[in-house]
């Protein structure tokens, strides 16, 4: 599958949402939109990662950089990764960042509203208002 990233503005946030896989090759072009956010002032970013269907560790260090990134420009990133998906499934994404032990660095929230909606500091990948448990 091919990732695509389409970008819109919502509430003062720039949300990036990502489709497809992400991998060695297709990691780049997160890191390109990312940049490209920051190089054009955006500095509240959410990454709506619902529809990624694979993340390898390649992605994971594309997400890990983007996060130093917002916070070098004293920017601030969002995750929004479902914990399972409406068929009940778990989301990769969210397996993946388990496996690694990641979840902690990041803001986390089930979706891109409600990461949008969320006050400062309600996430960082810990349980509580909007974030997503790490049992989901």
């Amino acid at each position: 599958m091919v990732l695509a990233v389409t970008s819109e503005e919502r509430d003062g946030w720039t949300v990036l949402r990502v489709a497809g896989e992400i991998d060695l090759v297709s990691a780049a072009t997160v890191r390109t939109r990312v940049h490209e956010a920051v190089a054009e002032g955006r500095r509240r970013l959410v990454l709506d990662l619902s529809e990624v269907q694979f993340c390898d560790s390649s992605g994971v260090g594309v997400l890990i950089a983007a996060r130093r990134l917002m916070r070098s420009c004293a920017g601030e990133l969002r995750l929004a990764i479902p914990g399972r998906h409406e068929d009940g499934r778990e989301s990769r994404v969210q397996r993946v960042f388990n496996a690694l032990g990641v979840r902690r660095l990041f803001d986390i929230h089930p979706d891109a509203d409600s990461a949008v909606a969320a006050p400062p500091g309600s996430g960082g990948g810990r349980a509580g208002q909007g974030a997503v448990p790490l049992s989901a």
